[in-house]
C-alpha cells in the first residue's frame, strides 16, 4: 500500500511540474511578443540588416602621353528577386526571358532557367544568382532591354551586383613598374606604393541578410556613397618602354641569359621613361617579368667595372692624378697581399695614359691608383661614395628599394685587399638605379636628380598633388671634374670597350661593366654585364643602364653583351624623339618637277600629307587618308597612291622618314639598322620578298 501511494504522488508531481511548464510557455511568448517585443525586432533587424562597405572604384594610372597603363572595368554578376515582379508581368515575360538566359549563357536550357525561377519565386526566395558568370557593361545594358528585367530593379527584381577588374591595355607592358595589389593588400610596383591614393574611399550601404548567408543590397536614405579613387600619372613612355622590352628580350634570348633590367632616365628630370625587368620563366621558356632587379633586393649586387667610375672621380677630386700620365699594368697581374688581380686582356696592356687605363677599363691600372693614393687613408676613398650620393637608398617613389653594401674600414670585413677589389666594383652592392642615377648625374654636369615614376595625382584634369623634380645632390663633384668624367665616357666609345655601338648620327658617352658571379662563396666563369652612359653625348638628354646576367657564348662581356642593347634602343628613342631628331619639313618636298613649279612628296602616312599640301594650296588626290602613300606627279597635280604596307612581305619605305619606316618595318619583325640622315634612298631587301623570321634590313638615309 505504501508503494502505491508512492507512485500516486510522484505522478501527480510529475504532472504539476509539466502543467507548470506548460503555462510559463505562452506566458514567456507573450511576454516576448508584447513586453521585450522592441528589443527582439531591433536584434532580428541588427542580425538580418547591416550598413556593409561598398568599395570604391579604384583609380586609373597613366602614362606620361595619357596612354592608359591600368584601370577598373566594371563587370556584372547578374540576380533577381523573383518575388518582386507583379503576376502579371512574371506570366507574360518568364518565358522569353528564360529563353534569352539560355541563349547568353549557353549552360541550361530555357526550360531549366524557367523552372529555377519559378521555383525561387515559389518558395519566395528575395535573392536568386541567375549566373555566376560576370558580364561586361554592354551585355548589362542589352540584359535591361530583356522582358521583367525591363521593369528595374523594383519591378522586375533584376540586380546586378557591381565587380570590378583591373585591366591593363597594354597587357605585360612594364608590368612589374605599374605593379599589382591582392586582396591582403600586399604588392609590388605603383599600384602598392601609391594604393592610399588610388584606393579611394569605400562608401556604405543598407544590406539585407537571406538564406544561405547571401547579402542583398536594400536601398536606404542613409547610404554613403564611396569616393572613388585617385588616378595616377606617371612619366612612363609607353613608346620608349616597347622598345626597351623588346631590346632587352631579344638580347636573353639569343644568350639564354638568366635576367635583364633595363632603365631609361630622362637627364634634366630624373623621370623615369622606361624600366624593364625580365627573367627566365620556371619552364625554361621565354621571359616575363616577375621580380624588379632594377630596384629590388635581389638586384642589388656587385656593379663591376662602371663602379670605376667613382674611382676615378676620387682620384681626380683629390687632384692624384691627370688622365694624360701613364701607369704601368706590366703583363696583366698585380699582387695585393695574398690576392693577384687581373687584367681582362691576356698579357696586359702595359704602359698606358690613365685616360687608356679607363677606356680599356683596365682592372689593374685602376686598383694600383686607388691603393697607392688612398691605401693609407681607405676612409677618405669611402667618403666619396656618400659624396657622390650612392652610400644610401634614394627614397624612390616605388616600395621594395635595395639598400646600397659597402664595407667600413677598421670593421671585421675589411682587408687588406678591400680597397683594390672594391675601386673596380667588387665587395659592395649596388642596385642598377643607383647606378645610373650616378651616370646621369655625371650626364647633368654633377647635378643629382631623384629618378621619379610617378609626377601627379589626380583626378580627371585636376590635379590633387604634384610631385616636382628633386635634386638629390646639388653637385657631386668639381665642375672640372665632371668635365673630365664625361671626357673618359665618351672615350669608352669613341676608343675603349664600347667602341662597337660608336655611330655617325649621334654620340654615346658610358662604360662597361663585367663582374664575376659568386656561387657557393667562390667566384665563377659566369658573368654580369652591363653597360650605363647616356646620349647624345654632346647634350644628353637621356641616361640609361643596361643589365645581362649569365649571359652564355664566349663573348661575354659587357661590351659585347650589354652595350649592343643600348645602342639599339638609344638608336630606336634618337629616331622618335622630334627634339633630338627634327623633321625639317622642308625636306617633305623632294623637289620641284622639271618645270620648277610643282613640289611633290615621296611617301609618307595619307593624312600628314594630305594636310601639308592642303596648308599649301597644292592640288592633290589621295584614295584614303589613313593608309601609307606614295606620290607621283600628274598632269601639275600631286597624286597620292595607296602604298600597302599590310601584305605579308618587305614593304616599300623609300622615301619614308627614319620614324615612319622604323614603325611599318618593326611591325613587320624586321630588325633595322640604319646609317645616314633624313628619308630612306635605299633598303637592302627589296619591296615584296618574302617575309623571312628575324631578318635584318639595312637602311640608307640621304
Amino acid at each position: 500500500m505504501n508503494i502505491k501511494r508512492s507512485i500516486v504522488l510522484r505522478v501527480r508531481v510529475v504532472f504539476i511540474l509539466v502543467a507548470l511548464v506548460a503555462c510559463a510557455i505562452p506566458y514567456k511568448i507573450a511576454v516576448v511578443q508584447v513586453k521585450e517585443g522592441e528589443k527582439w525586432r531591433a536584434k532580428a533587424e541588427q542580425v538580418n540588416f547591416q550598413y556593409r562597405e561598398v568599395p570604391a572604384t579604384r583609380g586609373n594610372i597613366y602614362a606620361t602621353d595619357g596612354s592608359l597603363l591600368a584601370t577598373s572595368l566594371p563587370f556584372y554578376r547578374v540576380a533577381i528577386d523573383p518575388t518582386m515582379a507583379k503576376d502579371s508581368r512574371f506570366k507574360s515575360g518568364i518565358d522569353s526571358l528564360a529563353r534569352n538566359l539560355s541563349i547568353f549563357y549557353k549552360d541550361k536550357s530555357a526550360t531549366a532557367y524557367k523552372r529555377m525561377i519559378q521555383d525561387a519565386r515559389g518558395d519566395k526566395k528575395r535573392f536568386l544568382i541567375l549566373n555566376r558568370q560576370q558580364i561586361g557593361y554592354q551585355d548589362m545594358q542589352k540584359m535591361t532591354e530583356w522582358p521583367i528585367f525591363r521593369d528595374g530593379r523594383l519591378g522586375g527584381g533584376v540586380i546586378f551586383e557591381k565587380v570590378e577588374k583591373r585591366y591593363r591595355p597594354f597587357n605585360s607592358l612594364a608590368s612589374r613598374t605599374v605593379g599589382f595589389l591582392n586582396e591582403d593588400d600586399y604588392g609590388a610596383g605603383i599600384e602598392y606604393s601609391f594604393n592610399n591614393y588610388l584606393k579611394g574611399k569605400d562608401g556604405k550601404a543598407l544590406f539585407q541578410r537571406l538564406a544561405g548567408g547571401i547579402w542583398k543590397p536594400v536601398f536606404d536614405a542613409e547610404d554613403i556613397k564611396p569616393d572613388n579613387g585617385l588616378d595616377v600619372f606617371t612619366t612612363l613612355d609607353v613608346n620608349i618602354q616597347d622598345v626597351a622590352e623588346t631590346a632587352l628580350r631579344r638580347q636573353l634570348t639569343d644568350r639564354n641569359a638568366a635576367f635583364g633590367s633595363v632603365v631609361v632616365m630622362e637627364v634634366k628630370t630624373g623621370h623615369v621613361k622606361a624600366m624593364s625587368n625580365l627573367q627566365r620563366n620556371k619552364n625554361g621558356v621565354g621571359y616575363s617579368e616577375s621580380y624588379n632587379y632594377a630596384v629590388g633586393d635581389i638586384g642589388n649586387t656587385e656593379p663591376g667595372s662602371t663602379f670605376k667610375l667613382i674611382s676615378m672621380l676620387a682620384l681626380l677630386e683629390e687632384n692624384k692624378v691627370s688622365l694624360n700620365e701613364k701607369i704601368e699594368t706590366g703583363n696583366g697581374a698585380h699582387r695585393f697581399y695574398n690576392q693577384t688581380m687581373y687584367d681582362a686582356k691576356n698579357g696586359g696592356y702595359g704602359t698606358i695614359t690613365i685616360r687608356e687605363a679607363f677606356e680599356k677599363s683596365s682592372n689593374v691600372a685602376i686598383s694600383k691608383l686607388v691603393d697607392m693614393h688612398f691605401g693609407s687613408s681607405p676612409s677618405k676613398f669611402m667618403a666619396y661614395m656618400e659624396k657622390a650620393g650612392i652610400a644610401q637608398p634614394l627614397d624612390l617613389q616605388l616600395s621594395g628599394e635595395g639598400k646600397p653594401f659597402f664595407k667600413k674600414p677598421g670593421t671585421k670585413t675589411w682587408y687588406g685587399t678591400s680597397l683594390p677589389w672594391i675601386s673596380i666594383g667588387y665587395e659592395s652592392k649596388l642596385n642598377p638605379i643607383h647606378t645610373l642615377a650616378l651616370y646621369n648625374a655625371v650626364a647633368n654636369n654633377g647635378v643629382m636628380m631623384k629618378p621619379l615614376f610617378v609626377k601627379a595625382v589626380g583626378r580627371g584634369n585636376t590635379l590633387i598633388e604634384t610631385f616636382e623634380p628633386q635634386v638629390l645632390r646639388k653637385q657631386i663633384a668639381s665642375e672640372k671634374t665632371v668635365k673630365q668624367l664625361q671626357e673618359l665616357l665618351e672615350g669608352v666609345v669613341t676608343r675603349g670597350t664600347a667602341r662597337n655601338i660608336k655611330n655617325e648620327n649621334y654620340r654615346i658617352a658610358g662604360k662597361t661593366g663585367t663582374a664575376q658571379k659568386i656561387v657557393n662563396g667562390r667566384y665563377t666563369e659566369t658573368y654580369y654585364t652591363s653597360f650605363a652612359g647616356y646620349f647624345p653625348a654632346d647634350r644628353p638628354k637621356y641616361s640609361m643602364i643596361v643589365v645581362i646576367d649569365s649571359p652564355s657564348g664566349i663573348a661575354a662581356y659587357g661590351g659585347d653583351v650589354s652595350a649592343p642593347v643600348f645602342k639599339e634602343i638609344a638608336d630606336r628613342i634618337y629616331a622618335l624623339d622630334m627634339e633630338l631628331n627634327p623633321v625639317d619639313q622642308s625636306k617633305i618636298f623632294l623637289a620641284a618637277n622639271q618645270t620648277g613649279k610643282m613640289p611633290f612628296i615621296s611617301s609618307g602616312k595619307g593624312e600628314e600629307l594630305q594636310g601639308i599640301l592642303n596648308v599649301l594650296g597644292v592640288a592633290a588626290k589621295s584614295p584614303s587618308v589613313e593608309d601609307w602613300v606614295k606620290s607621283s606627279l600628274v598632269a601639275e597635280q600631286v597624286q597620292l597612291q595607296i602604298n600597302d604596307t599590310e601584305k605579308p612581305v618587305v614593304p616599300d619605305v623609300s622615301g619614308m622618314p627614319l620614324r615612319d619606316a622604323l614603325f611599318v618595318l618593326e611591325n613587320k619583325g624586321l630588325k633595322v639598322n640604319y646609317k645616314g640622315k633624313g628619308r630612306v634612298i635605299e633598303q637592302s631587301i627589296s619591296p615584296g620578298t618574302q617575309l623571312a623570321p628575324n631578318a635584318t634590313i639595312n637602311l640608307v638615309l640621304g
